[in-house]
């Protein structure tokens, strides 16, 4: 697809010779620094947790043990306790 876009000029100027040096065309250039930004939007928009919660699976079973030992243990406390 083609388009027209305005790059301010010393921005330009660096692309293009940057391209020039790593010997590619200044629309490959372009090209992958559209696609590594779009990656990095795309990573940065998950959720940190949600890469880790997958890792933390087997710890379900441990989670809910200790929730019914804190359930019961609170069980016994009577509210004037709290006061």
């Amino acid at each position: 697809m083609k388009t027209t876009l305005e790059i301010p000029d010393p921005v330009f100027r660096r692309a293009k010779s940057v391209a020039a040096q790593r010997g590619i065309a200044l629309r490959a250039f372009v090209t992958e620094a559209v696609e590594e930004k779009l990656a990095s939007v795309s990573q940065r928009d998950e959720k940190p947790w949600v890469r880790l919660a997958g890792g933390l699976k087997h710890l379900h079973k441990e989670t809910v043990r200790i929730n019914g030992i804190m359930e019961s243990e609170f069980e016994r406390i009577e509210p004037e306790d709290w006061e």
